[in-house]
């Protein structure tokens, strides 16, 4: 099965290589997003594809972006085509399928996390202070369960390589100002909850979730980036939850699992996974995205 790393386009210049995504240039509006098959574990980019990972996070990401736009506005453009753009027949190819062509928009330095169940790195807060950045939890919480109602957790974005640090809410306010701040939180909130019962009636709980939003010149907030797939959420099958085990999952989950049974720093580089692991993470993301859209 073939697998993208890296793009290389001859039609469009290159702006910026992130943990997945590659950014071209169209416009003095618009540009061009690639999901190549990358995946970035602990804020590490790994040196191994999973084969057809960028298609299945463009196909889940744009269900979801029609799904949520009579909430909150997203940064597709509807008034180019792939192949209005991309003349060149080897371009067009190397992307089919894993390629958006986007609004240029001022991206806010914010990661608007959701949670809705105890599990990673919020387990881990909880054990230590009773609490998930600070805010408050009951006690006699175990892990994988329930939070009473979704939670926002903010981070703050870092830069390839680098690891992303939680913050409060009221940083968010002095980063964006308090109105921008207010709507990200109830976006986010609400956009998680929609989903969440979504997914239930197809059988899959998402534990947390993450989005990304910019603005326009004009000052309105846009979601941005991709949106309840994969990489950005646990996903986890309905009829294997269980309270006190950290719940199998289709999502990167699987290789961060195999990964801390390695003797790696967390740290770049990363070490190259093995191929049945590979294999088994191309199937996980194929199976959430049937789940979710078929």
């Amino acid at each position: 099965m073939s697998s993208l790393f890296h793009s290389h386009l001859t039609s469009l210049p290159l702006i910026q290589r992130g943990k997945v995504r590659d950014i071209y240039a169209i416009d003095e509006q618009h540009l061009l997003i690639v999901a190549t098959d990358r995946l970035s574990a602990f804020d590490v980019v790994l040196p191994t594809p999973i084969p057809q990972k960028g298609k299945i996070l463009t196909s889940l990401s744009n269900f979801w972006f029609t799904f949520s736009q009579g909430l909150v506005s997203n940064h597709l453009a509807t008034n180019l085509r792939l192949t209005d753009i991309l003349t060149d027949s080897t371009d067009l190819e190397q992307v089919s399928g894993r390629a958006v062509i986007v609004q240029r928009l001022q991206s806010l330095p914010i990661e608007a996390i959701v949670r809705g169940y105890l599990v990673g790195s919020g387990w881990k807060d909880y054990q230590r202070t009773g609490k998930i950045c600070n805010i408050s939890l009951p006690t006699g919480l175990r892990l994988a369960d329930e939070l009473p109602h979704p939670i926002y957790t903010p981070s703050s974005k870092a830069a390839v390589g680098e690891h992303d640090e939680n913050i409060d809410f009221e940083r968010t306010i002095e980063l964006v100002g308090k109105e921008l701040a207010e709507q990200i939180r109830d976006i986010s909130l609400e956009l998680y909850m929609q989903a969440r019962l979504y997914a239930r009636k197809r059988g899959i709980i998402i534990a947390d979730t993450k989005f990304e939003f910019g603005v326009n010149k004009a000052g309105k907030l846009i979601l941005i980036d991709e949106i309840l797939t994969p990489d950005s959420s646990r996903f986890w099958p309905m009829d294997e939850y269980r309270i006190n085990v950290s719940p199998p999952s289709f999502d990167k989950q699987f290789v961060r699992d195999y990964l801390e049974t390695l003797d790696w720093n967390k740290q770049a580089p990363g070490p190259e996974l093995p191929t049945d692991i590979v294999k088994k993470t191309t199937e996980k993301y194929q199976e959430a995205l049937t789940r979710l859209t078929q």
